[in-house]
C-alpha cells in the first residue's frame, strides 16, 4: 500500500542575509564554510570568491556583518576547511594550500612544498576501532618534493628541525604539540597523497609543517572527494571509486552514464554515511562503499548539498529543498532567488549544534535557522496535521532528539484537539498512548465544576491550542455550531478546517454525545488498571458509573458495583435510586459493607417481582429463549441477599431476612444458616427459635448440619432432630396411606414433606429417620417412641426398642410385623445366645393374635442355624400341626450335625492328650541331659576355672559359675538373651504329630 505524502512543514526559517555585491572585495562566490566554535552566540562564515578573496562574515543576534577580507590568490578559492580546534583555516587556491587564522588578522601563509592540488578532503573518523593510525606508517622524505624555499637552512629544518628525521620517524617532542585530527587527502594529477598538518608551538602564529603519510596511485579527472575512516571515495566524470588509505588498493563503486551531471560527494556526519550524487538521485553508501537504505530522488540535479540533522538540503536555481533522510520525502521548499541566478552553494556546521544552515548565491549570503521542534509540532497541530505531528515526534524520539515524556505530552495534546473536533474515538486512542496524562484530566468533561474532584484536575493547558475543558454536552454543542458555520462558509466559497465528512453528512447531537460517552468510558476502563492515587480512583469509578447510567448500560453498572471498586456511595445513591437502578445500588451497598441497606433493597425487589409491579427478568428472557433454566427475578434477589448473609455475623440481621428468603428458596435459607464464610457462627438456640415452624425441612437441615458437620453432642439437638424426622415421617406415611385408600396416588398433597423436586433433601424422610435412629446414641428413644407408638412405622419402632434393649419386642416386629426373616436372624446373631434362636422359632410356630404359624420361616431358621440348637428342645417346640415333609429333612440334618459335633470333639480331645504326652516326654529328656565338667572348663562369663565349683547352665548351653549365675539371674544368659522375653525352642522339643 503506497504511503501518502505528508503536507509540507516549516523546518527552517530565514534568519539573516547579506549582499556582498557592494563590497570592494566582492566577486561571484565560489566556496563557503562555517565555524561556531568561538562562542555559542556567534558564528563565523568564510566565503571564497572567484577572484581569490577570502571573506569573513559574523552571524550574531540575527544579523550578518562583514568583518574582513583578504586576498589569497589570483584564482578562485576552491575549498575552505575550518580547523576549529586550533583556530586556523586551510584554503585551496591557485592549486596550493594556504593557512590563515580564523579572524584573518595575519596574511595567508602558503604551504609551498606541494603544488598542483586539485581536490582536498579532511579525514573524518567515527571511532578509533574503525580507523587505522596512519601516524605509525613511515613518512615520506620531503626532499623528494620540489620546494620554493631558497634557504639551505630552511631545507635542513624541513628534514630535521620540523619534527621529521631523515628516515621519516617523528620526534616525540614535536608529537606532543599536535592538535586535533588534522589529516588530509590531496589529489595532485594522478597521485593521491595523505598528509598530516603539524602546527607549531605558538598558536597565534601560522608556522606549520606537513608530514607526508602515504602516496597512492590515483585516477585522472577527480572532481570531488571524501575521506571517511580508512576509505577515500573519489568522484570523476566517469563514476565513483574507493581507495583504502591503509593498503592503497582501489575499486569502482559504480560508473556514471556518458551524459550526466558533475559528480558530487557529501559526508552525512550524523549517520556516518556518504551520499553520492548521480544526476538527481542521491545514493547513500557506508564506509565500504556498500549502498545502505533507500536512495533520495531530488526534483532536479542540485548545485550543492548540505545536511541539517535528519534532513538533506539541496539548492539550485534559487530554490532550497529539504528531504527527509529516511523517507526521502521533500519536507520543505524555500525560494530565495529566481531561475538563472547562477550556481548556489549550501553549507552547514561541521561540528556545531546543527541548527544553522547558510546558502550562498553568486552575490548573497542567506542564513537559515532550524525551527525548534516544538514550534514545528505546534504548526502541524494548528494545521490539523495530527498524523504528521505524531510521526515527527516519534521520529525525534527514536533519534534521541526528544524525550519519551514529550511524546506522551504530544499524544495528549492531539487527543484534546481531536476531542474538540468531535473525533472522540481517535482522541481516546491518543489519550491511551500518553503515559503522562492523568485520568483526572477528563473529569471536567463528565461533571461540571465545581465538584468533589475539581482540585484533582491538573491545570495544564498544554500549548493552549484547544479550549478549556468543558462538559461533553457543551463540547458537542459547540462542535455542531462550528459545523453549521463551516457549512455556511463553504456555500460562500470559503474553505474551513472542518472535516469533510461532517460537512457532507452532519451528525446528530444524540449520536455524537453517545459516541463521546462510549469513548470516555473506554478511557476510564483502561485507567482503572493503572496505579492511581486513592482520590483519583474514587473519581474514575464514580464518574464511570455516571457514564454507564447515561447510556443505561445496566449490565456494566451492576458489574462495576458488584466488583471491588472505589465508587463514592454518597454521590451515586440518590442518582441510582431516582433512576430506578435499585439492583446496581444494592450491589454497590454490598461492596461497601452496607449490608442492611443492600438487603432491604433485595427484599423490596423480591416483593415487587412477585406482585407484578416490576417486570421479571426471567419473563423477559423467556420471550427470546426457550430454555427452562431461567432464574426468576425473585430467586435472583434471594440469591444475592443470601450471598451477603452468608458472610455476615450480624445475627439479628440474618434472622430478620431469613423468612422471606426461605419463602422463595429454602435451600438458600439453609446455606445462610450453615455458612462457614462468616467469622463468628450463629447461636443455635436463637436460630432454632427463629425458624418458622412450617419450614420443617429448613429446621431439619440446620439440625443435621449441627450434628453431622459440626459434631454437636448436645442431646437436645439430637432429640429434636429425631422428633422432627419422626413427625415428618408420620405425616408422609399417613398422606401416602390416604392416597392409596382413595385411589389418587398422583394427587398433590397440601402438606407433603417427602423428597421431590421442591424438597431440600434428595432422600425420603423415612430413610433419613432410620439412618439417624441407628447412627446416633444421643437422642431420647423413649420420646421418639411415644410419638410413633400408635403408628405403622414398625422398622423405626424396632430400632428404638433395640436402643432400649427390648429384644423380644424387636424380634416380634422383625419376624411378625415386618416378616423380615433375614433381619430377625441377624438380630439373633447380634444377641449371640442360642436361646434367641429358640425364642424366634417359638414366635414363628406360635405367632398368636390369630395369625397362622410361619412354617417356612421356621424351616429357614432351622436350615440356617439348626446345628447350634438343641435337637430335643427343637422337637419339643415343633408344633404337631407342622407338616412332616417340611421338617423331616431339617431335623435329620440337625441330628447328623449333632452326632458329627460329638465325634469331632472326641477326636480333638484324643489329639490334645497325645500332644500333652509328647511335650512331657521332651521336657523329661531335656532335664535328664548330662553335662561333663573337667579341670579345663571355664566360666563363660568371668573365664574362671570351674573345677569343683558350683555351676549353672542356661537353655542356650552357656555355662557360668555360681557367682556369675547369681549376678546374671535365672532368665538372662551371658549372651544377653532374656528367656522370658525371647523364648528358646529346640527342634527336639517340638511335637511332630
Amino acid at each position: 500500500m503506497a504511503k501518502s505524502e505528508p503536507k509540507s512543514r516549516t523546518v527552517v526559517e530565514p534568519l539573516a542575509q547579506l549582499d556582498l555585491s557592494t563590497h570592494s572585495t566582492s566577486s561571484p562566490i565560489r566556496s563557503l564554510s562555517l565555524s561556531s566554535l568561538l562562542s555559542d552566540s556567534q558564528t563565523l562564515i568564510f566565503v571564497g570568491t572567484q577572484s581569490g578573496f577570502l571573506i569573513l562574515l559574523s552571524l550574531s543576534a540575527q544579523n550578518v556583518s562583514f568583518l574582513k577580507g583578504v586576498l589569497v590568490g589570483n584564482s578562485p578559492v576552491e575549498s575552505i576547511i575550518v580547523l576549529g580546534e586550533v583556530g586556523k583555516v586551510l584554503v585551496l587556491c591557485d592549486e596550493c594550500l594556504f593557512l590563515v587564522d580564523s579572524l584573518l588578522t595575519q596574511p595567508p601563509k602558503k604551504l609551498s612544498f606541494l603544488k598542483g592540488i586539485i581536490v582536498i578532503a579532511k579525514r573524518i573518523t567515527s571511532s578509533e576501532s574503525e580507523s587505522s593510525n596512519l601516524s605509525e606508517i613511515n613518512s615520506v622524505n620531503l626532499s623528494n618534493y620540489p620546494s620554493t624555499s631558497t634557504s639551505t637552512s630552511q631545507r635542513l629544518l624541513q628534514k630535521l628541525g620540523s619534527g621529521i628525521r631523515a628516515n621519516g620517524v617523528k620526534v616525540k617532542e614535536q608529537e606532543q604539540h599536535r592538535q586535533g585530527n588534522n589529516v588530509f587527502a590531496l589529489v595532485i594529477g594522478k597521485r593521491l597523497i595523505l598528509i598530516e598538518l603539524v602546527l607549531g608551538r605558538d598558536t597565534d602564529s601560522l608556522n606549520a609543517s606537513v608530514v607526508i603519510l602515504k602516496e597512492i596511485q590515483c585516477i585522472d579527472g577527480v572532481k570531488t572527494m571524501v575521506w571517511f575512516n580508512d576509505s577515500i571515495i573519489v568522484g570523476t566524470a566517469n563514476g565513483y571509486s574507493l581507495f583504502s588509505c591503509v593498503t592503497g588498493q582501489s575499486g569502482v563503486i559504480f560508473s556514471l552514464p556518458d551524459i550526466s551531471s558533475l559528480p558530487f560527494l557529501k559526508l552525512l556526519l550524523k549517520e556516518r554515511k556518504v551520499l553520492l550524487l548521480v544526476d538527481n538521485v542521491g545514493v547513500v553508501v557506508d564506509a565500504h562503499g556498500q549502498p545502505v537504505g533507500g536512495s533520495l530522488v531530488f526534483r532536479r540535479s542540485p548545485d550543492s548539498i548540505g545536511e541539517l540533522l535528519m534532513y538533506v538540503v539541496v539548492v539550485r536555481d534559487g530554490k532550497m529543498e529539504l528531504y527527509h533522510k529516511s523517507s526521502g520525502i521533500c519536507i520543505q521548499t524555500i525560494t530565495f532567488g529566481g531561475e538563472g541566478l547562477g550556481q548556489c552553494i549550501a553549507a552547514n556546521e561541521e561540528g556545531g549544534s546543527g541548527k544553522l544552515l547558510v546558502v550562498a548565491t553568486p552575490t548573497q549570503v542567506i542564513c537559515y535557522q532550524k525551527v525548534p521542534y516544538e514550534e514545528q509540532i505546534k504548526d502541524l497541530l494548528r494545521k490539523k496535521d495530527f498524523k504528521e505531528a505524531i510521526s515527527l515526534v516519534e521520529e525525534l524520539e527514536c533519534e534521541g532528539e526528544m524525550s519519551k515524556e514529550m511524546l506522551s505530552f504530544v499524544h495528549a495534546q492531539v487527543g484534546f484537539l481531536l476531542l474538540f473536533d468531535l473525533h472522540f474515538e481517535e482522541a481516546v486512542n491518543h489519550f491511551l498512548q500518553s503515559e503522562t496524562m492523568q485520568p483526572s484530566e477528563v473529569f471536567p468533561f463528565i461533571m461540571r465544576d465545581p465538584n468533589r474532584w475539581s482540585l484533582l484536575v491538573p491545570r495544564n493547558r498544554y500549548w493552549g491550542l484547544h479550549p478549556p475543558p468543558a462538559p461533553l454536552e457543551d463540547v458537542v454543542d459547540n462542535g455542531l455550531m462550528g459545523i453549521q458555520r463551516a457549512i455556511f462558509l463553504r456555500k460562500a466559497g470559503v474553505e474551513t478546517a472542518i472535516d469533510d465528512d461532517f460537512l457532507s453528512n452532519p451528525p446528530t447531537r444524540a449520536d455524537l454525545l453517545e459516541l463521546a460517552i462510549k469513548n470516555i468510558i473506554r478511557y476510564l476502563e483502561v485507567s482503572r488498571e493503572k496505579e492511581l492515587t486513592f482520590s483519583v480512583k474514587e473519581g474514575v469509578d464514580t464518574l464511570l458509573m455516571y457514564l454507564y447510567r447515561a447510556l443505561n448500560r445496566v449490565h456494566d453498572m451492576e458489574k462495576l458495583a458488584a466488583s471491588e471498586n472505589s465508587c463514592i456511595v454518597e454521590e451515586l445513591e440518590t442518582l441510582l435510586d431516582e433512576s430506578g437502578h435499585l439492583r446496581t445500588l444494592a450491589f454497590l451497598y454490598a461492596s461497601k459493607g452496607i449490608s442492611s441497606k443492600a438487603l432491604s433493597i433485595w427484599r423490596v425487589l423480591a416483593k415487587n417481582y412477585s406482585s407484578g409491579l416490576w417486570k421479571d427478568p426471567a419473563v423477559e428472557n423467556d420471550l427470546h429463549d426457550d430454555s427452562t433454566d431461567a432464574i426468576s427475578g425473585r430467586e435472583i434477589a434471594a440469591m444475592e441477599a443470601s450471598k451477603i448473609l452468608e458472610e455476615s455475623s450480624d445475627e439479628d440481621l440474618i434472622l430478620q431476612h431469613l423468612g422471606w428468603i426461605a419463602d422463595i428458596n429454602p435451600v438458600l435459607a439453609v446455606k445462610v444458616l450453615t455458612s462457614d464464610k462468616r467469622p463468628n457462627q450463629l447461636s443455635p438456640d436463637e436460630v432454632i427459635v427463629a425458624i418458622d415452624s412450617k419450614k420443617v425441612e429448613i429446621l431439619q437441615s440446620y439440625l443435621q448440619w449441627l450434628i453431622e458437620d459440626k459434631d454437636s453432642n448436645d442431646t437436645q439437638f439430637h432429640t429434636l432432630y429425631a422428633l422432627s424426622l419422626a413427625k415428618s415421617a408420620l405425616e408422609t406415611f399417613e398422606a401416602a396411606s390416604s392416597s392409596d385408600n382413595i385411589g389418587t396416588r398422583g394427587v398433590e398433597q397440601t402438606k407433603c414433606y417427602d423428597f421431590g423436586k421442591n424438597s431440600i433433601f434428595q432422600s425420603p424422610v423415612r430413610e433419613r429417620l432410620q439412618i439417624f435412629l441407628q447412627s446416633s446414641d444421643l437422642y431420647d428413644p423413649e420420646e421418639v417412641l411415644d410419638l410413633i407408638e400408635g403408628s405403622e412405622l414398625w422398622l423405626e419402632k424396632a430400632i428404638l426398642y433395640r436402643k432400649l434393649g427390648q429384644e423380644t419386642l424387636v424380634l416380634q416386629i422383625l419376624a411378625l410385623k415386618l416378616e423380615d426373616s433375614e433381619a430377625a436372624e441377624q438380630y439373633c446373631a447380634e444377641i449371640g445366645r442360642p436361646d434367641a434362636y429358640m425364642q424366634l422359632l417359638d414366635m414363628y410356630l406360635d405367632p398368636q393374635d390369630g395369625k397362622e404359624p410361619m412354617f417356612k420361616a421356621a424351616v429357614r431358621l432351622l436350615h440356617n442355624h439348626g446345628e447350634s440348637l438343641d435337637p430335643l428342645q427343637v422337637l419339643e417346640t415343633l408344633s404337631p400341626d407342622m407338616p412332616l415333609q417340611l421338617a423331616s429333612d431339617t431335623i435329620l440334618r440337625m441330628l447328623r450335625a449333632r452326632l458329627h459335633h460329638h465325634r469331632q470333639g472326641q477326636i480333638v480331645h484324643n489329639l490334645s492328650r497325645a500332644v500333652d504326652i509328647d511335650a512331657r516326654l521332651a521336657r523329661l529328656e531335656e532335664r535328664s541331659r548330662h553335662v561333663q565338667i573337667n579341670d579345663e572348663s571355664l566360666c563363660d562369663s568371668c573365664q574362671a576355672r570351674l573345677g569343683t565349683k558350683l555351676f549353672a547352665m542356661y537353655p542356650d548351653d552357656s555355662i557360668v559359675c555360681y557367682k556369675c549365675f547369681r549376678r546374671q539371674g535365672e532368665s538372662t544368659s551371658v549372651t544377653g538373651r532374656d528367656f522370658k522375653q525371647d523364648v528358646l525352642f529346640k527342634p527336639g522339643w517340638l511335637v511332630m504329630r
